[in-house]
């Protein structure tokens, strides 16, 4: 799905309604409608609703949804600035329609500390849409920290109010802090990164059918995961296939007391597809790794420590789960970086080692998957004041390197060389535990030894690994669940996937 700019979405709007062709105000109807029925459908203990509507579009489309919403029985109040004051065309249509209407009081915002919120009632925010490009200020401020301080639930309207669409305000703005976001046709680039995410709760991505044309023929370097391209990318097994089928994938990594790393990193490879798996680690890991890890072959890297990398020219390398960086590790990598041409997957130590100097940054070879945490990330290439400027930086890095930057975080993002971001929207806070990078790893050392390209490898292996943790979730919890239950859910997944990409007659 592609992630639009604002002004990409008004335009989006314009070119629906020149070429459906559709009027603005039943495009602004048909928005509330889908709004309306999305409420009616999970609201029904909450029939009580206050509905506060800003004096543009998308205070027209609470002043909609509130006329459609008491037609349906639910019990509606709405306040706006000033009743007499200036609306959108559209809105001042719908304020019209709505005060035609016994049965629904239109009040003033300043009459909100005189309104009984009771514990039933829902508060449904339509103060701001995507047209807003400044922080709230004045009546608006005021009102949206009165409205955080009550304990209702909450629902935004397209975005929570104070929101930017695409960038951060300050960080001491003031946003609506809503329990859900119904929002319009596709994500918004807010929605998806930590400092303005949390304003969202839940999204809920309604269709108001804007224009397919309009979409496909529109530009942007933003992108969010979902099911269609996951399943565009994804390539059911053939059965008239061996072994030698699928690629040879070899995990270098594990240390002394870091042997774990390196097992997890294998049992992803294995249960992700990949026909012949190797494990090259010091010899402190043998009987760990083959007792656990019976079905993948073992390589003598070393002792206690990884000092030899030498791997066979067929293999895809993924390296650095428990690497360590003991002195002969560090010198051994570097100078196997040195003469090593093939793309590469690296990870954790691998990075921490390469960060150690800038010049090593020149040895990664071209095409490589590099697979940083913030922390990671800022020790490779500095420190940046938020997410947003951090994306952009490891965009221009993708780019200078001609590597793919598979930057970890609650909506992990995939950066390629050419600048394009896949925002993943699997997965949970359950991964927030040491050995979860590692798992990712193994899968994506996996894929792109099956043939996939990088591209394809990052996006299917972020997506399979949120995916998968979403399952493991369901039966042991965020706080319970271990990386080696999200490796068990790969089966799951990869039925779910094989079932959506199968043709029936």
């Amino acid at each position: 799905m592609k992630i639009f700019t604002a002004e990409q979405i008004r335009n989006w709007d314009q070119f629906t309604i020149a070429h459906e062709p559709v009027s603005s105000i039943q495009l602004m109807e048909r928005a509330s409608m889908a709004v309306a029925h999305w409420i009616s459908e999970h609201c029904k203990n909450h029939k009580k609703l206050v509905i506060f509507c800003g004096n543009g579009n998308n205070g027209g489309d609470g002043l909609a949804v509130a006329r459609i919403l008491y037609l349906k029985g639910f019990d509606v109040d709405v306040f706006v600035g000033d009743p007499k004051g200036k609306f959108s065309e559209d809105a001042s249509v719908n304020l019209k329609r709505l005060r035609d209407m016994s049965g629904i009081s239109v009040r003033k915002f300043d009459q909100i500390e005189q309104y009984n919120f009771d514990d039933k009632t829902i508060i449904i925010d339509a103060l701001f849409g995507t047209g807003l490009s400044r922080p709230l200020e004045g009546e608006y401020k005021m009102l949206v920290e009165q409205l955080n301080a009550k304990k209702n639930n909450k629902i935004s309207i397209d975005v929570p109010s104070g929101l930017s669409a695409e960038e951060m305000f300050d960080h001491d703005a003031v946003i609506l802090k809503a329990d859900y976001t119904l929002t319009f046709q596709c994500w918004k680039r807010t929605f998806l990164h930590p400092e303005t995410g949390k304003y969202t709760g839940k999204i809920e991505v309604l269709d108001i059918d804007l224009s397919n044309g309009y979409s496909e023929k529109t530009e942007t370097a933003y992108f969010v995961t979902d099911n269609a391209l996951v399943e565009s990318i994804f390539k059911p097994r053939n059965e008239f296939s061996h072994k030698g089928s699928f690629g040879k994938a070899v995990i270098i990594g594990g240390s002394y007391g870091k042997i774990g790393a390196a097992v997890l990193a294998t049992k992803s490879a294995l249960k992700t597809g990949v026909g012949l798996t190797f494990t090259l680690a010091p010899q402190c890991g043998y009987e760990i790794l083959q007792t656990s890890c019976p079905e993948a072959m073992f390589i003598k890297g070393g002792e206690e420590f990884i000092s030899n990398f030498e791997t066979e020219k067929d293999f895809i390398c993924g390296i650095g789960p428990g690497l360590g960086t003991h002195p002969e590790t560090e010198k051994s990598f570097l100078d196997f970086l040195k003469n090593y041409n093939k793309p590469l997957i690296l990870d954790a130590d691998a990075l921490n080692i390469i960060s150690k100097d800038q010049k090593n940054l020149e040895l990664i070879p071209k095409g490589s998957i590099i697979t940083p945490h913030p922390k990671e990330f800022e020790r490779l290439f500095g420190s940046t004041g938020n997410s947003f400027k951090r994306l952009e930086l490891a965009r221009e890095k993708a780019k200078e390197l001609d590597v793919y930057i598979v930057l970890k975080d609650h909506h992990t993002q995939v950066i390629t060389p050419q600048g394009k971001v896949f925002y993943n929207i699997t997965g949970n806070s359950g991964l927030a535990k040491g050995g979860s990078g590692d798992i990712l790893t193994g899968i994506l050392t996996s894929l792109l030894a099956q043939g996939y390209s990088q591209e394809e490898t990052c996006i299917l292996s972020v997506w399979l690994h949120g995916r998968a943790a979403d399952f493991a979730a369901e039966k042991k919890s965020k706080e319970a669940m271990l990386p080696t239950n999200v490796i068990d859910e790969f089966g799951n997944v990869f039925e779910e996937l094989n079932r959506r990409v199968e043709r029936n007659l």
